[in-house]
């Protein structure tokens, strides 16, 4: 990682860069030390050079406020914000967060077909946790799940959050993980998480993407009905794969929300189904039956370290 020169920060936020991190839309994350208390975090600055960069402020600070609503370890924590102001009008936010010692599924991409299991089991379970405080995440994709050196999975980023069955006037999401009602401006909810997290799992297991309706790259946009029927299955193309667990991606890759699985909930238990059928396939006896996430009442509070590169967030698609 590059060292960065601490003019890139105001002194007085009492903060000292440690390493460049990543960059994003009008962004960049640094790891950082307090010099008071010698405490590490990752620090993410956005800067506003026009007006067409007012969304970029307004999503860092929307990151904040969203992470501020859990206590949950797979949910990175959000510590508080600085603003500067030129003019009355806020120039550059800092977002001080907690940092995260750990690789991205794009930098790691696991083979294990366990170990994968595990990683989106945990990753189900957190975003179920966000789901029952009445959000989603939006923007679920390989570069926003990390696996720390101690094998916690962390979700990051954010800024893309949104209260269930919201309608956004813009595009927003990954091209190659995007759901179909996020192209089409419709009500963005806990099936639109579990799509994303679908075509997650099936980069990581396949090394090839979703034919979504917006495929990076491609020229423009396209709303023909091009879902899962259109792809094959993770099995055929990695033999690897349990055939519990391809159909469970399938199943969540439905272009109707409504044909998903109800909720993360119901996305561990196959999980956990595909995790039986594997260990029974190893020798390891017969599938053990699937337990319900346990997710603690107080990890809902009242009221990467990388950036987000690849993100799509479009003011007017269809006029």
């Amino acid at each position: 990682m590059a060292l960065a020169g601490n003019a890139a920060i105001p002194a007085n936020l009492g903060f000292e860069i440690l390493e460049t991190l990543g960059h994003g839309a009008r962004s960049t994350i640094y790891l950082v030390r307090e010099k008071s208390t010698a405490s590490r975090y990752a620090l993410k600055r956005v800067i506003r050079n026009s007006s067409a960069d007012q969304r970029f402020i307004e999503q860092a600070i929307l990151e904040h406020e969203v992470a501020q609503q859990f206590n949950h370890p797979s949910l990175r924590k959000s510590h508080r914000t600085f603003k500067i102001k030129k003019l009355f009008r806020i120039k550059e936010v800092y977002v001080l967060m907690e940092a995260v010692d750990g690789l991205t599924l794009e930098q790691r991409r696991p083979t294990d077909m366990l170990e994968v299991c595990r990683i989106f089991q945990d990753t189900a379970i957190a975003l179920g946790v966000m789901h029952r405080a009445g959000y989603v995440h939006a923007d679920i994709k390989p570069n926003n799940i990390l696996v720390t050196q101690q094998d916690m999975v962390k979700i990051i980023d954010f800024g893309q959050s949104c209260p269930n069955n919201t309608r956004k006037e813009r595009i927003q999401g990954t091209p190659d993980y995007i759901a179909p009602e996020q192209v089409k401006r419709e009500h963005i909810t806990p099936k639109t998480d579990v799509f994303n997290l679908a075509a997650t799992m099936y980069f990581v297991l396949t090394q090839q993407h979703v034919p979504t309706l917006i495929p990076k790259g491609g020229a423009g946009m396209n709303l023909v009905d091009r879902g899962p029927t259109k792809c094959p299955s993770p099995m055929e193309l990695n033999a690897k794969v349990p055939p519990a667990l391809s159909g469970l991606i399938m199943n969540c890759l439905e272009q109707e929300p409504r044909e998903r699985p109800e909720s993360m909930t119901r996305v561990y238990e196959r999980l956990e189904m595909a995790i039986g059928q594997i260990k029974s396939e190893q020798g390891g006896g017969a599938a053990k039956q699937p337990n319900k996430p346990v997710v603690p009442e107080d990890s809902i509070l009242p009221g990467s370290a990388l950036s987000d590169t690849g993100s799509l967030d479009i003011d007017s698609l269809f006029a």
